[in-house]
Formats: C-alpha cells, sequence, structure tokens
C-alpha cells in the first residue's frame, strides 16, 4: 500500500472512518461555537452577589444562564458518531477478513467490545465462537488481537476513565436513557494578587457543578480582592459523579478513536505512520476521496475552540495595555482610543494576536533588554493600531 501515500495504511475500504471523523470534528466544531458564544456573553454565565456575615463577605452565585439545550443533543451526535466510526471499521474489516459478505448470524456478533478485565475478555471471545461470531473475532482471530489492546483492562489504575470505556458509557447512556446532561462548573479561578505564571499554577477545581448558593470565594469585611474566574460546562460521565470539561472530554475521546483505535483495528499497531486528519471537507463529493482526505487539518475543532478563547482573552486586555501605556508610547502623537484598538484586535485573526501576544516577555524575565524588548513590542502594537485606525477614517 505504499504507493497510496501519506495514508498507505488506509485501505480505501476505510476511507469513510475518516470522513466519520470529519464529521465527528464538524460538531464538536458546533458545540465549540455554542459554548463561545455562551461562555463570552455580557454577564458572564454567573451571576454573584456579595452577602456580609459577620465580619466577612462572601461572594454568592444567586444565578447561573442556562446551557442552550442544542449543546447536550449536539455532544450525544459526537459520542455516538466515534462509537459508530469504531463500529463500522470493525464490521468492515470483519467482512474483508472473511473475504466477503458475512452470514447473518455471524453479522449479529460483530460488535466492539469494552472489557474492563482480561477474563471479560477471553468469555467474550468464546461467546463469538459459541454463538457463531466471525473467526476473526475469536480467540487468537486476527481482530481479536487488534482488539485486545483497546480495552479499557490494559490501564490497570482506573479502567473507568479509559477512552474507550467512557464512551461506551456515554454513548450506552444516551441511547437507553437521555442526551448528554451538562452543567456549569468553575474551570479555573485565581485571586489576581496571586495570579499564576502559567496554567500549571492553577489549583484544581472541584469536578462537580456550581449551584445557586454555592460561595465562590470569602474575604473580611472591608478588604477588596479581586478574581479572575473561567465559568465553563462539564458534561456527567454516566455512572460516576464526575463532571469532566466538556471539551476536554470530547476531544481526549476523539483524539483516541484518530490516533490509537482506529489505525490499530485496521493494522495491528496503535501508531502505524501518519494519524487520520482531525477533518476535511465532507460537504461537497470529491472524485478523488484519498486525495481530499490528505488535504485535511490535524488540527481539532476543540484545539481551535481553545485558541479562540485564548485569542479573544488577548483581544479584551489589549486595550488597557495599549492605551494605559499610550501617553509614554506616542510622545507628541494623537492619542490613541480604546476603541480603536478594540477595532484593531477584533479584525486579527485568532492566531495573529496569539502570535503577537507570544513576543511579550515572559512574567519573571527581568534585565534591561527584557525592558527594551517589551518596548519593541509595544510600539509595534501601537503602531499596527493607529494605521488601522487611520485606515478606517
Amino acid at each position: 500500500m505504499d504507493d497510496l501515500g501519506p495514508y498507505g495504511w488506509l485501505p480505501d475500504r476505510h476511507l469513510g472512518a475518516a470522513a466519520a471523523l470529519a464529521h465527528a470534528d464538524g460538531i464538536i466544531g458546533q458545540i465549540g461555537d455554542l459554548l463561545f458564544v455562551y461562555g463570552t456573553q455580557p454577564d458572564g454565565p454567573l451571576r454573584l452577589q456579595e452577602v456580609p456575615d459577620g465580619q466577612v463577605s462572601r461572594s454568592v452565585v444567586v444565578g447561573i444562564a442556562p446551557v442552550p439545550r442544542k449543546v447536550s443533543l449536539l455532544v450525544a451526535d459526537a459520542f455516538v458518531v466515534l462509537r459508530g466510526a469504531l463500529e463500522h471499521t470493525l464490521f468492515a474489516e470483519a467482512e474483508f477478513l472473511n473475504g466477503g459478505t458475512l452470514s447473518n448470524t455471524a453479522a449479529r456478533n460483530v460488535e466492539m467490545p469494552a472489557t474492563k478485565t482480561y477474563e471479560d475478555f477471553t468469555r467474550w471471545a468464546d461467546r463469538q465462537r459459541r454463538n457463531g461470531g466471525p473467526k476473526s473475532l475469536r480467540a487468537r482471530g486476527v481482530l481479536n488481537r487488534r482488539l485486545e489492546p483497546l480495552q479499557p483492562f490494559n490501564r490497570t489504575i482506573g479502567t473507568d476513565d479509559h477512552p474507550l470505556a467512557r464512551l461506551t458509557a456515554y454513548t450506552n447512556h444516551f441511547k437507553h436513557r437521555t442526551p448528554a446532561v451538562t452543567a456549569v462548573r468553575m474551570g479555573a479561578m485565581y485571586r489576581e494578587r496571586d495570579r499564576p505564571r502559567s496554567v500549571r499554577g492553577l489549583e484544581p477545581q472541584p469536578e462537580e457543578p456550581i449551584k445557586v448558593g454555592d460561595v465562590i470565594a470569602e474575604n473580611p469585611i472591608g478588604q477588596q480582592e479581586v478574581y479572575t474566574l473561567f465559568p465553563t460546562v462539564g458534561v456527567h460521565l454516566p455512572g460516576s459523579d464526575r463532571w469532566p470539561l466538556l471539551m476536554h472530554e470530547l476531544d481526549g475521546i476523539a483524539d483516541w478513536v484518530r490516533r490509537q483505535a482506529l489505525p490499530c483495528l485496521i493494522t495491528g499497531a496503535t501508531v502505524p505512520g501518519d494519524s487520520l486528519p482531525a477533518h476535511y471537507d465532507i460537504s461537497k463529493p470529491h472524485s478523488d476521496e484519498r486525495a481530499a482526505v490528505q488535504s485535511g487539518r490535524d488540527e481539532s475543532a476543540a484545539e481551535l475552540f481553545t485558541r479562540r478563547l485564548k485569542a479573544e482573552s488577548v483581544r479584551q486586555d489589549m486595550p488597557g495595555l495599549l492605551c494605559g501605556a499610550d501617553r509614554i508610547l506616542r510622545g507628541a502623537g494623537p492619542a490613541l482610543r480604546a476603541e480603536d484598538v478594540a477595532a484593531w484586535a477584533a479584525q486579527v485573526s485568532d492566531k495573529g494576536i496569539l502570535d503577537r501576544w507570544s513576543t511579550f516577555p515572559r512574567e519573571g524575565e527581568v534585565g534591561y533588554d527584557v525592558v527594551q524588548r517589551r518596548w519593541d513590542v509595544l510600539c509595534s502594537l501601537r503602531g499596527e493600531a493607529v494605521e488601522y485606525a487611520e485606515s478606517r477614517t
């Protein structure tokens, strides 16, 4: 299959798996769009009120903006598509190894197991033999050997955390009970005076929904503290009391399906070479589907969502940053207006604004060269904002 290009390990019979991944990524992209609007609404998802109580004042949650119902339905759709990609790939490979169409009895037994012990896996393989399942799924069969390394029991600690175990829990719940259950939870928070230098410095937050009446912060009366909050949306993991971050959960499971599970089902190797793209355009017909797959992008919708959030945060900081230093930067020139900076930052791409932000010296760096570099970056950004403002007028 070397003549098939970058995805030489992917036979034509499994090109549909790449399309399924692109479809799931598109759904996750829709979820990201909804969550972005939800998280950046003017008043934010949470409404807080200061409640004095003796010698302290507590920041209490008095209101929570409802999460759009469509989010839950789309989450269910995304997980079902990802599980379908596994099941369909398994079935297509079972037919190929069988040399043609499976009998009705054999076809009914084709399924993606998610076993939490090796003994359960061997019992599943034995049922394949007893019930007339394909030979490839029985003990020592080709597909049986490919399925084994993908089973949750291979994670000796926390088999319930295995991507296949989580995917199975979600899709079984969505099919038989309810769509995904989502709720607002705290992604991160910190006091401004204790602002961490990186994401790694953030304290982990409880993996539970925020409720009206919850106390977010508490300070002595008369002592003002500024907190930065990052409320986000979590999804309930069925059969547990856990509420992982929704976009992290979607991205983690989709990434496992794309980079490990599908390649292993098709080739027997978890890393056969080039991993399938996260997305390519499936909205139009392709005379050469393989070439379309090869033109796809590796960056997932969840990664684009994260980049979008970071870029929006930088855009919000830009007016204060540039206008705060404007008197020194402009010399005798006209003052820079905050609305001009905001308009300039809004039309810069997410990648562009983050690239510009990355040129700033990192917090904690000291020295004359650091001061000079910061000055140069501020001058450059101000110059761009002034040029854009002048072009508009």
